[in-house]
């Protein structure tokens, strides 16, 4: 055994793969998941990423939707903006309730799961796990249209580098919470002082200097969409502020996130948790509020069809260059067109909007895991990888969103619409369960009358906003794409509680019940055999030493003269145990075992069958193309035979001896399985104490009692 832990854990890198090693580092011991756990100042770009970010297509999409109008209606744009950053800080506060309540990190899930029962619990499952992987998908699309501002001749490789992101983040995340935050802190925090500086500098210039800020978009001449200039009623513009102000609200996404990720801080978990909330509320509150102003301010136009341009001219250019985003054009006109802080700013808002996906990469295997705990999601979503994290909800997200990245072509105004539907439903279903809470704390006096009047006051404004504001999401944005999310997430409903019903029934099938016996009366044993070979007389030494009541060899008669040849070799070679030959019309090895197993299992129900079957084991890959495999598919045969137990025996041939069994590549998942026990070094010296490799056959004429280990390991 390994002397210390700096040895097991030198041990443990040795058995992992060199190319694995490098992309995702050495295992990690499980006392090592408290190193793991984050202080604020990475929590913050870790958990914050996704609405810190969402300043760069929060306004933009609100400035858009306002542009479908003309250009009157963007003077309705700073009402709007306050009204998000309104709803913001009530959410904020909301969340702030949530994590001193339900630290355990289910969010919103727990407390709907607590406090109104397991339907409503799944519908905020549901919505959120869809809000997770929209997160990534958005955000990285955001990112990839902000590197090709800056760069345009990049346009035709959007979906390649979006990807390409997508990959790149799956892999950092892989290699654990604590690297990925020191990966991600750096870009969020230049991002977070690169827009304050653009912000202060704005303000100076517009009310020191006097300056007009101009940018790319500032003479465009815009009227309103062909529709809406046909039909300019009260409630058509009614609508459009709705939907204007719906788009705005895709800036309080991955709030809950931080709620959802008590567990990953140091303690005190309940503290550093509600001081980041509070970090990550003001600072996008004010880089949202100064964004949309600055974008006002110089005149920003961002147009969703190009029919809505006046000047030929304008359409020209627009039609034959990508559309800057709005982030780029607030850049040009506070910095200047290919200025330095320009490129900083861009390059800064890219990288942002990429890593924001890290919130989903946290808050998705977060909540998967807790599902899964729960029985509500496979069991092998709870499983820490070697780095642990919860590798396998990470594989699940990077997946799902890659394929929204392929299908939507990486268009972020095509992923918005589909958009925040998921995080209001959950904000809403989580409010009302706080509300549920408090109202509880108060009648079984567990809470004071102060903290609970409090938490109904925030939580009951919170319900109210939310509630609205999903209702105004719903209609305005349900036509334009969000449909698909009444059927994914019904989709989901269903999946997750049939996933729970399908566990409770096994967990019924496998309890302890009174009227159950053990102890079987009777013992019989098979060994099956093909041809007279040392790795067929060692199964029946091995079957020989289990003292078995009962013991035959079996011969499946694929072949009617081969299996008469076998049997005079076996009554000529006079090994005095019986022999019995099964035949098989259509050639098959396992359907005629089973079948002959299953009727022995009715004669005989007490005994218990042992089956024991050869298996060679090879020590290059490209050996298994000269075998049949036989044994593997005779294995999966039998396992549904009621009673049978196999017994598969190695025998290992010469260029598996050459190798050291232990210092091969692992395949993902061995550890777990048991299948690497010791480090290379162990079992040299372990070879090296006792270096008899007995290879005796058994003896003609041999009774039961002659035959000799023909152990070859």
């Amino acid at each position: 055994m390994p002397e210390s832990k700096f040895e097991h854990d030198k041990l443990a890198a040795m058995k992992t793969h060199p190319l694995r090693r490098i992309f995702l580092g050495r295992a990690l011991r499980n006392e090592r998941l408290e190193g793991e756990l984050l202080p604020k100042k990475i929590a913050l770009p870790i958990f914050a990423s996704d609405p810190l970010s969402s300043v760069a297509y929060g306004p933009q999409e609100l400035i858009m939707i306002l542009g479908l109008g003309g250009l009157s209606f963007l003077a309705f744009a700073p009402g709007i903006a306050a009204m998000v950053a309104l709803l913001l800080t009530v959410i904020v506060l909301s969340y702030r309730k949530v994590i001193q309540a339900y630290p355990s990190g289910g969010g919103d899930y727990e407390v709907a799961k607590v406090n109104l029962g397991r339907g409503a619990s799944l519908v905020v499952a549901a919505a959120l796990l869809l809000d997770y992987v929209m997160t990534v998908a958005v955000s990285i699309s955001a990112g990839t249209d902000n590197l090709i501002s800056a760069f345009p001749d990049l346009a035709p490789y959007r979906v390649h580098m979006a990807v390409g992101f997508l990959v790149l983040i799956f892999a950092i995340n892989l290699r654990g919470i604590r690297e990925s935050g020191v990966s991600f802190a750096f870009p969020t925090y230049i991002f977070i002082t690169t827009v304050f500086v653009m912000i202060g500098s704005g303000l100076y210039k517009v009310f020191v200097l006097g300056e007009t800020l101009v940018t790319t978009s500032s003479d465009y001449e815009i009227h309103g969409v062909h529709d809406f200039l046909e039909n300019p009623t009260q409630a058509a513009v009614v609508l459009l502020l709705l939907r204007a102000f719906a788009s705005g609200c895709s800036a309080l996404t991955g709030i809950e996130a931080i709620a959802n990720g008590v567990p990953a801080f140091k303690e005190p978990k309940i503290k550093n948790a509600n001081i980041t909330m509070v970090a990550m509320g003001t600072i996008a509150v004010l880089m949202f509020l100064g964004t949309t102003w600055l974008a006002l301010t110089s005149g920003v136009k961002y147009l969703e069809f190009p029919d809505q341009l006046n000047n030929q001219a304008q359409l020209d250019q627009f039609l034959t260059s990508p559309q800057q985003s709005l982030m780029a054009q607030v850049g040009i006109a506070v910095f200047g067109n290919n200025s330095l802080m320009f490129y900083i700013l861009q390059a800064a808002t890219a990288a942002v909007l990429l890593l924001a996906a890290n919130t989903a990469f946290n808050g998705f295997p977060l909540l998967s895991s807790v599902l899964s705990r729960d029985g509500f999601a496979p069991k092998m979503l709870q499983t820490r990888g070697d780095r642990l994290v919860f590798s396998n909800g990470m594989l699940s997200l990077a997946g799902a969103a890659g394929a929204l990245i392929l299908v939507y072509q990486a268009s972020v105004t095509g992923l918005i619409q589909l958009y925040i539907l998921g995080v209001f439903t959950s904000f809403t279903v989580g409010q009302i369960g706080m509300i549920v809470h408090w109202r509880r704390g108060i009648k079984n006096k567990t809470v004071s009358n102060k903290e609970a009047f409090s938490g109904l006051l925030i939580n009951g404004l919170g319900a109210f906003m939310t509630s609205s504001v999903l209702i105004i999401v719903t209609l305005t944005k349900f036509t334009h794409g969000a449909w698909l999310v009444f059927i994914i997430m019904p989709v989901l409903w269903v999946v997750m509680y049939e996933t729970n019903k399908y566990y409770i029934e096994v967990d019924k099938e496998i309890q302890l019940r009174p009227d159950m016996k053990f102890g079987s009366k009777g013992d019989y044993a098979i060994v099956l055999m093909d041809k007279l070979t040392a790795p067929q007389l060692k199964a029946l030494d091995y079957a020989l030493s289990s003292k078995h009541d009962r013991l035959e060899v079996v011969h499946i008669a694929v072949d009617p003269i081969r299996a008469e040849s076998f049997a005079k070799e076996w009554e000529e070679y006079g090994i005095q145990v019986p022999l019995r030959i099964i035949p098989s019309p259509f050639r098959d090895f396992g359907a005629p075992l089973s079948e002959y197993l299953t009727e022995y299992r009715l004669l005989h129900e007490q005994q218990r069958m042992s089956i024991y079957i050869p298996k060679y084991v090879v020590g290059h890959w490209w050996e298994h193309i000269f075998h049949n495999h036989r044994a593997n598919r005779i294995r999966k045969q039998l396992m549904y035979v009621r009673g049978a137990m196999i017994v598969l025996v190695p025998w290992r041939l010469e260029s598996a001896e050459k190798i050291d069994l232990f210092s091969r590549a692992p395949l993902p998942g061995d550890v777990r399985r048991g299948e690497v026990l010791r480090s290379s070094g162990q079992m040299r010296r372990h070879r090296g104490e006792d270096n008899k490799v007995i290879t005796m056959v058994a003896k003609k004429d041999a009774t039961p009692d002659d035959i000799l280990d023909l152990d070859n390991d």
